[in-house]
């Protein structure tokens, strides 16, 4: 793997099971945040779940990626991976970022990321 790949990942527990080298979010807040540190510059992957724990889901990234593709800005994305295991949201989340012109990748069930770290306890 090229080490000048420039990765994002937002999701509430899992991570890349190889260990590769990526920006990390837990929550739609950071994911919002870490993109906006990535509005001029190239993201090679972003990966999306769609549920973040507790009401959390990651429709406000989802929508700061539609306004910027609204406002003829759209993020400099190679592909979108969708990895979620709810079945729906990953298919809305496909549905809308192809809308915008965003290549979308279906990865539902991606052995790429997996459950790493021991769960939270609340």
């Amino acid at each position: 793997m090229d080490s000048r790949r420039t990765i994002v990942l937002v999701d509430d527990l899992r991570s890349f099971v190889d260990g590769r080298s990526a920006e990390v979010a837990r929550t739609s807040t950071a994911g919002v945040q870490l993109l906006d540190r990535y509005r001029n510059r190239r993201l090679d992957e972003l990966w999306l779940d769609h549920d973040l724990g507790g009401d959390d889901t990651i429709w406000p990234v989802v929508e700061v990626l539609e306004r910027a593709a609204f406002d003829k800005r759209p993020f400099d994305v190679g592909v979108i991976n969708v990895h979620s295991a709810n079945p729906a949201g990953a298919a809305k989340i496909a549905q809308v970022l192809r809308h915008w012109g965003y290549r979308v990748h279906l990865a539902s069930g991606s052995t790429d990321v997996g459950y790493l770290d021991a769960p939270v306890v609340s």
